[in-house]
């Protein structure tokens, strides 16, 4: 299947033989192109047929291969769009209560995830409340210290569960159990209040073939014109985390969702193996986030007397991302040009007016290494975190706040930026090692190297004070500023690996490196002079 697959993609159509296998494969014809073809539908396996068996005489479930009609003048939403047409042509063929929606590069690692999503909405008392179950979003190519800190470990195994006590976590778009009524807009109510009945028997005694052409219509460009589908039902159209908009609109009708974390993880997928992957990843949904507190969805607007407040601002922490980018820009570069400047910043190092300022950093940092290290990971782990929310802070957070302000203004339009989970062996290779992956060009990465330039020069600056000068005086007011430049330094250890030291394909392109030391020396000078 693999070699399939490639093959297809390098030659850009569909093989002959591999045509031949499937009719809804050949009505994949010269024309057709990944954003201009018409709807086909194939049921590969029919669930009503005796002879649908496997190899032990099990009957084998239904499985249907869908590509929804896409056309260069119809916009089609992204996978919102793709989910909706997938509901609906699933109520046509199966119509099962439970929909269980996972991501392309996720697969089931835990043969009873099924049963487990069951035992929440059947439960007598509180089941017919459920709209969703969530699991969490774990990966399966984690390096051991978790290098660009996709694992969200504090998110997943703290602030996640809380969520349960407050009207239930939100939707994170892979891995979630829906209740197919809720997720089509329904509001809840009493006559939610039902015990389960057999309802998936909507086929009656239609042919394969007349339900394949039947819903395509329902997978067409032309269906969702004047209707609620991505506006009150089904997945939400114009956010970048359709997801997170959904989940937060199905609470406000009145349903409550759970969270559910097993020993053995429900799903697993495939985390970024590249920086650049991973930043990319975080600009979309901090950007998304962004626009969700700035339109009328807002949770605080929104969600007014339709869910708690507690659950209103705990949406509001995530929404909010994109804007800590401030703070931390603050904090990496002021700093370093006022010790530049020999500007103090925080108070004298003997001075008691320093405690509050040493209580706050050692008792955060301290509580956070805790926590971390409290739900399995490792110190190592813990700083590669410390680093990348800094650098998802100041780069992806920061474009992910212009793109926003730009749409807002209507200078700039909202894209779907899709994380590539493709490498070659180099980058693999590299990945598992724990070796930072630079490789292309980007601005973020401009940004990265040119912040970490500037506390390098200004921490060279600040000892060369004390050792070279025996300037006390220096040392004494604007000692928390040389500390900070030094902790950001080592922070950035790997930038400075990749910008200097490294031979392999993986290091930072010679263009940044150029443009990030050119213009820290500008900031310096300016600082200075």
């Amino acid at each position: 299947m693999k070699n399939r697959i490639e093959t297809t993609t390098r030659l850009g159509r569909i093989a002959e033989e591999i045509r031949k296998e499937h009719k809804g494969f050949l009505e994949w014809n010269s024309a057709s192109t990944r954003h201009d073809h018409q709807s086909i539908v194939q049921m590969v396996i029919d669930g009503k047929d005796p002879k649908a068996v496997d190899s032990e005489g099990q009957p084998l479930p239904t499985l249907v291969y869908l590509s929804r009609e896409k056309r260069p003048q119809y916009h089609h939403n992204f996978k919102a769009g793709a989910m909706n047409a997938l509901i609906r042509v699933s109520s046509k063929i199966s119509n099962g209560s439970i929909i269980l929606n996972v991501d392309c590069d996720m697969y089931s690692n835990n043969s009873e995830s099924v049963r487990d999503a069951l035992c929440f909405f059947m439960d007598e008392e509180k089941g017919h409340e459920i709209a969703y179950v969530q699991f969490p979003q774990c990966y399966d190519n984690l390096t051991r210290n978790d290098l660009y800190g996709t694992c969200l470990r504090v998110i997943i195994q703290v602030e996640l569960p809380g969520l349960d006590s407050k009207g239930g976590p939100c939707y994170i778009g892979t891995g979630c159990f829906h209740r197919r009524v809720a997720l089509c807009g329904m509001k809840y109510g009493k006559e939610c209040e039902r015990e389960w009945k057999r309802e998936n028997e909507r086929r009656g005694r239609e042919s394969a073939s007349v339900l394949e052409e039947s819903c395509k219509v329902l997978a067409s460009c032309t269906y969702e014109e004047n209707s609620q589908w991505g506006k009150e039902m089904g997945l939400k159209y114009d956010c970048a985390v359709e997801d997170i908009i959904t989940g937060f609109s199905i609470q406000c009708r009145g349903w409550k969702s759970v969270y559910f974390n097993p020993e053995r993880k429900g799903f697993l997928g495939v985390a970024p193996t590249t920086l650049l992957q991973s930043l990319v990843q975080h600009k979309r949904w901090s950007e998304g986030h962004l626009q969700i507190f700035l339109s009328r969805h807002c949770p605080l607007i929104y969600g007014h007397k339709k869910v708690p407040l507690k659950l209103q601002l705990a949406y509001s922490i995530y929404n909010l991302w994109a804007v800590y980018c401030l703070a931390m820009l603050c904090y990496v570069a002021v700093p370093s040009l006022c010790l530049l400047g020999g500007i103090s910043l925080f108070p004298e190092i003997w001075s008691l007016w320093v405690l509050p300022f040493a209580y706050v950093i050692i008792a955060r940092h301290a509580y956070n290494l805790g926590e971390f290290h409290w739900y399995g990971g490792t110190i190592q782990g813990w700083w590669n975190d410390q680093r990348i929310w800094m650098f998802r802070r100041t780069t992806s957070y920061f474009f992910g706040f212009l793109d926003t302000t730009l749409g807002i203004l209507g200078f700039a339009e909202t894209t779907f930026a899709v994380t590539a989970k493709v490498c070659d062996e180099d980058v693999s290779q590299r990945y598992e090692q724990e070796i930072m992956e630079f490789g292309s060009p980007s601005p973020m990465f401009t940004i990265l190297a040119t912040l970490a330039m500037l506390n390098l020069f200004s921490f060279v600056c600040g000892v060369k004070r004390v050792v070279v000068d025996i300037q006390i005086k220096p040392l004494e007011s604007l000692a928390l500023q040389t500390i900070l430049c030094g902790i950001l330094v080592l922070i950035n250890l790997p930038v400075y690996q990749g910008l200097f030291f490294r031979k392999d394909k993986g290091t930072m392109p010679t263009s940044v490196t150029y443009k990030s030391v050119s213009l820290a020396l500008l900031a310096c000078s300016i600082a200075l002079y």
